[in-house]
């Protein structure tokens, strides 16, 4: 597999000046500003969902460069969440099955860089769950459970545990 900085990755869907600053991103990330890095992959994410893994791949390998991997990506992180919390995304099940993976992996991590960003999108949640226009019954499941799961700290209690995921072990 090799280095991951060592990597082709398709940027050439990107005008010449950003495809430079993400090959600088990729070499050395401390020569760029890893915010404006970061947007401009998520923006890129959100228009292009094809464009989404390769996205993924150049941030696990900017990060494992850099080490500090959460700091220039908390605001973009969150603009991707913000986008699948929106109505139309929490009415397709595999957006708000994305939404409340990536809560479960990041959110608590999130929220102690940002707990304002974090109450507003659990505001959309909830608005979400309780407004349901079109969700399925997996989709309020899963926006039920995420929500619980934030209000116990990040963890699932045992009796949630249960009431979620008793049919897993059946």
């Amino acid at each position: 597999m090799g280095d991951p900085g060592r990597e082709e990755y398709k940027i050439q869907s990107f005008d010449a000046e950003t495809q430079q600053l993400l090959k600088t991103a990729l070499k050395d990330p401390g020569a760029v500003d890893l915010e404006k890095v970061a947007n401009v992959i998520v923006d890129h994410s959100l228009q292009d969902c094809v464009f989404s893994k390769e996205a993924g791949r150049m941030c696990y390998a900017i990060i494992q460069v850099n080490n500090m991997p959460m700091m220039a990506l908390v605001n973009p992180v969150y603009d991707c969440l913000f986008r699948l919390a929106h109505p139309d995304s929490l009415s397709k099940e595999e957006e708000v099955d994305c939404l409340v993976l990536q809560l479960h992996r990041v959110g608590e991590q999130l929220e102690k860089m940002n707990r304002q960003r974090m109450d507003e999108l659990f505001v959309l949640i909830r608005d979400g769950f309780l407004l349901p226009s079109g969700l399925s019954s997996l989709a309020q499941l899963l926006l039920l459970e995420i929500i619980e799961f934030r209000a116990a700290g990040w963890k699932t209690t045992p009796a949630a545990h249960k009431y979620y995921y008793s049919e897993l072990s059946d």
